[in-house]
């Protein structure tokens, strides 16, 4: 198992951080790995909903599918992503301060077969991915790039 954690403060109200983060479907803007998000799941987003999304990995598609299983906005968003060969389970934690918002992420990366061997590996790997999203909404909320789309 790998573990991935890390922080960043982002220069943004708490509300409008989580707004744009819980909607999946806006991954692909700030994350260039992820090609395209969508909500598989009838309603509002809470608890239980899922998505099914595309990422990158060395070129080649990668199909993930991502279930919300804690959801109190606007300080906690927890997922299980689940994608051939490994399942991330964690969460993201929001809480306000004066800069704007802290911004932590904590998952754990379980591996299928022989890949367990690599956990070490991929908690490297992971950080810096993690930390290369996060900065990418970072830029986006800050950069005044999310158009109003977090508050509608």
């Amino acid at each position: 198992m790998a573990h991935v954690r890390g922080s960043i403060v982002i220069h943004r109200p708490i509300e409008e951080v989580f707004d744009l983060l819980a909607d999946q479907t806006n991954e692909p803007r700030y994350n260039p790995a992820m090609t395209h998000s969508e909500k598989v799941t009838d309603g509002p987003i809470g608890v239980g909903t899922r998505f099914h999304a595309t990422m990158l990995r060395g070129g080649k598609p990668l199909a993930i599918d991502i279930e919300y299983t804690g959801y109190d906005r606007p300080h906690l968003l927890a997922s299980r992503s689940t994608m051939a060969g490994s399942v991330a389970v964690g969460e993201v934690r929001l809480a306000s301060i004066p800069e704007g918002t802290r911004f932590q992420w904590d998952w754990d990366v379980s591996l299928a077969g022989p890949a367990r061997l690599l956990g070490p590996i991929v908690a490297i790997i992971g950080r810096r991915q993690e930390r290369a999203i996060w900065t990418g909404l970072k830029a986006m909320l800050e950069d005044g790039a999310a158009g109003g789309a977090a508050g509608e």
